[in-house]
C-alpha cells in the first residue's frame, strides 16, 4: 500500500477529484438504509430493484460514451467483470437478511467491518504494505462507528446468527471493493458498473423471489423509493466509488466509506425525525478524525 498511499499524499488534481468522488459516493450510499426502511417491498426485493433499476441510467450513459475503453477479450475478462456483481449480490442479500435477524445498530456496525477485511485480504493475498498511521486511523474510525451506534453496550442487543450474517456481508463487500479496484487498471468505470450491476441483478433475483415472493410495490410512492435507491445510492454512489478506485488504494477507499453510517444518521434525523444525541455526534466526529489520520498514512 505504501506506493498507493504516497500517491494519495501527493494530492494531484486526479487524486483530489477521486477523493471528492469517493466522499460523494459514500454519502450517496449512506442514504440507502433510509430507502430500504421506506420501501414497500421486502429487503431482498428492494435489493433486486436497487441494482435492476440502476441499469437504466448506467446503460444510457454507456450508449452516450464515444470512447468506452478496452473491451473484454477472453472468458477470464468476462468472469472478472461479473465477479464484483456476484460479490455485491451476496453482500446485499446478507446485509438485508441480517437486518431482519439482529438489531439495526448491530447489522450496520458489523457490516461496516469491510475496511478490516479489505486490509487483511490485501495484505495476505496481494502483499500490500500497511503503515502504522493507517492502522491507527482504521481503529479510530471503527471506534467512531461503535460510538455512533450507541457504544459497546449496543453490540450485545442483537442475535448472534444475525450478527454473524452481517459480518459475512462485510466480507463480501470487501471482496467487491477489491475486485473493482483490480478491474479499474484495465476497464473504464461505466463498463465495470454495467457488467457488475447486471450480474448482481441476475444473481439476486432468484434469492428475492424464493425468499419473499412479492416483488412489486403497491403504489407510485413505493416505486419512487426504489428509483431513488437505484439512481442515487447505486447508480450515483457506486459509479463515484468505482471511478475513485482507479486513483486511490482500496483499503483507504473502504475506510472512507465508513462515512455511510454518519450520513445515515443525519438523514434519519432530517427525514425520519430520529434524534441525534451526544453519542451520535461524537461518533461521527471520531469517524471523520480516523479518516483524516488514515489519509496521512
Amino acid at each position: 500500500m505504501s506506493q498507493a498511499a504516497s500517491t494519495l499524499s501527493e494530492a494531484s488534481p486526479s487524486n483530489r477529484l477521486a477523493l471528492a468522488a469517493l466522499i460523494l459516493g459514500g454519502a450517496a450510499i449512506g442514504g440507502s438504509p433510509i430507502f430500504v426502511r421506506l420501501s414497500e417491498v421486502g429487503p431482498m426485493a428492494t435489493a433486486f430493484w436497487r441494482v435492476a433499476l440502476a441499469l437504466i441510467p448506467i446503460f444510457i450513459v454507456s450508449l452516450m460514451k464515444k470512447h468506452a475503453g478496452p473491451k473484454p477479450q477472453s472468458l477470464s475478462d468476462y468472469g472478472m467483470l461479473i465477479l464484483p456483481g456476484v460479490m455485491l449480490s451476496l453482500d446485499l442479500a446478507a446485509w438485508h437478511l441480517s437486518l431482519t435477524m439482529t438489531s439495526v445498530a448491530n447489522a450496520t456496525l458489523l457490516a461496516n467491518l469491510a475496511p478490516v477485511f479489505v486490509t487483511v485480504i490485501a495484505f495476505v493475498f496481494f502483499r500490500a504494505r500497511t503503515s502504522g498511521v493507517f492502522l491507527l486511523g482504521l481503529v479510530l474510525a471503527l471506534a467512531g462507528v461503535v460510538i455512533l451506534k450507541g457504544g459497546p453496550a449496543a453490540i450485545g442487543n442483537g442475535d448472534l446468527g444475525g450478527d454473524g450474517i452481517a459480518m459475512i456481508a462485510a466480507f463480501f463487500y470487501a471482496c467487491y471493493i477489491l475486485a473493482i479496484g483490480r478491474l479499474r487498471s484495465r476497464f473504464d468505470t461505466i463498463r465495470i458498473m454495467l457488467w457488475s450491476t447486471a450480474s448482481a441483478a441476475v444473481f439476486i433475483f432468484p434469492i428475492a423471489l424464493i425468499h419473499e415472493g412479492h416483488m412489486l410495490p403497491a403504489s407510485l410512492y413505493g416505486w419512487s423509493i426504489l428509483f431513488g435507491l437505484a439512481f442515487i445510492s447505486h447508480a450515483g454512489g457506486q459509479v463515484a466509488i468505482t471511478y475513485a478506485l482507479a486513483y486511490l488504494p482500496p483499503a483507504f477507499s473502504s475506510l472512507t466509506l465508513l462515512l455511510q453510517p454518519v450520513v445515515a444518521a443525519i438523514l434519519a434525523w432530517a427525514l425520519l425525525n430520529e434524534a441525534i444525541g451526544t453519542m451520535q455526534a461524537l461518533g461521527g466526529a471520531v469517524v471523520l478524525a480516523g479518516i483524516m489520520v488514515a489519509r496521512r498514512g
